[in-house]
């Protein structure tokens, strides 16, 4: 047999020519699946990215924006999913988990997932019916939902489309009776908790401010005047005296305002926004009653963390003494789980709940939380735990 001799160059040259190379070159390096297909029903969609492009499509620039930004260069907001990343599986086999049990319980209500609906404002910005419709997707699949302190409708009709009342995000203001009057609605309302955000105190969204100079629709069209405050045109702040209320999260807060909040009402107090054991810590000391580790989806702060990356110490810190959910950059299934078995009691999503309400209403919301539990359920499979208790750390390491 005669020998093959190709020069170097040559070799190059044909590895050049391959469609496969190709691809490699086009997307990094890395050979990569095509782009994305714009889809056009629900059932088109093979991920919860898919209503992503859906959601880019359906709104305008401005509004889109402000779903997408982060802050500064958006390095928080990368840093959230590139975390995943450092955390691979560990799956034991031969475990009988035919029927994977995905319940949970906090502060002794039961849900039928560990997946919650995170609070986000404003939702009739990307949908009419904006959290009205949420909320009947969280009640068709027993999913927990936070409502925002700045939605698009009251609590009293949110708590009625969600047929049992929701927990309450808290944006406290300035103006302490301000905050009093919100606390006693929210509690007047029979909701059982009250999330308090800790890590809003200002921003550089600058992904947000390049997309609104693109959008050339007149403002007005979606902010009337004579309302040109922020808050003032938010149902949850109708008939409140907000001549002093100039900003939400006040900036001279400190560990007493737990106090002060714990003095208004029976609720739970959860604190949404830790990200260190050392706050962990100080928030068992208060007596609150569980934490949200949350850098607001990288909306807040540019930590360059990644929210799971911050998890585990959270948890150390709470010390077992209260619940800690999660939030910020979830998009998959496996993602979830490696919450949980970090020692996260529930997974909060933000952005892939809005998308399927931008692009498609409540059917796309139901959509979006169903591929997530599915998704959640197969890892749980491969993995060998059967229930939530089964997750635990040894599921899970870390990788540099």
């Amino acid at each position: 047999m005669v020998p093959i001799t190709i020069s170097r160059r040559r070799l190059l040259e044909l590895a050049a020519a391959s469609p496969f190379a190709a691809a490699a070159f086009r997307f990094g390096g890395t050979l990569q699946p095509q782009p994305r297909a714009p889809i056009t029903a629900i059932g088109d969609a093979l991920d919860v990215f898919d209503f992503d492009e859906a959601a880019r499509r359906t709104l305008p620039p401005a509004h889109y924006g402000y779903l997408a930004t982060g802050t500064d260069d958006d390095a928080t907001l990368r840093a959230n999913r590139d975390a995943f990343a450092r955390y691979h599986l560990r799956p034991r086999r031969l475990v009988n988990v035919a029927t994977p049990d995905l319940s949970v319980s906090l502060f002794g209500a039961r849900f039928d997932t560990p997946i919650a609906l995170a609070p986000v404002g404003s939702l009739r910005a990307f949908h009419p019916e904006g959290e009205l419709a949420v909320a009947r997707a969280a009640r068709a699949g027993r999913y927990l939902q936070i409502l925002s302190t700045v939605a698009s409708h009251g609590v009293e009709a949110v708590n009625e489309a969600r047929g049992e009342p929701v927990w309450f995000q808290l944006y406290a203001t300035n103006d302490f009776s301000v905050t009093r009057a919100l606390v006693a609605r929210a509690d007047k309302a029979g909701c059982p908790v009250l999330v308090l955000t800790v890590d809003n105190l200002g921003n550089n969204r600058l992904t947000q401010e390049r997309a609104t100079r693109t959008d050339t629709r007149p403002c007005n069209a979606c902010h009337p005047p004579p309302n040109p405050r922020y808050f003032t045109r938010r149902p949850m702040f109708s008939g409140l005296d907000l001549a002093k209320a100039m900003r939400l999260s006040p900036q001279d807060w400190n560990w007493d305002f737990v106090g002060r909040l714990r003095d208004l009402t029976r609720m739970k107090i959860v604190l949404k926004g830790i990200v260190t054991g050392e706050d962990a810590e100080l928030a068992r000391a208060r007596g609150v009653d569980g934490l949200i580790v949350s850098n607001h989806g990288g909306r807040s702060e540019d930590s360059g963390r990644g929210a799971i990356e911050c998890l585990a110490e959270v948890v150390a810190g709470a010390g077992g003494a209260m619940p800690v959910l999660v939030d910020s950059g979830f998009r998959r299934g496996t993602d979830i789980f490696k919450a949980l078995a970090l020692g996260a009691a529930a997974v909060c999503i933000g952005r892939p709940y809005v998308w399927g309400l931008a692009g498609f209403g409540q059917p796309g919301v139901e959509a979006v939380l169903a591929m997530l539990r599915r998704e959640l359920e197969l890892v749980m499979r491969q993995s060998g735990t059967p229930t939530l208790a089964s997750i635990t750390p040894k599921h899970v390491e870390r990788v540099k």
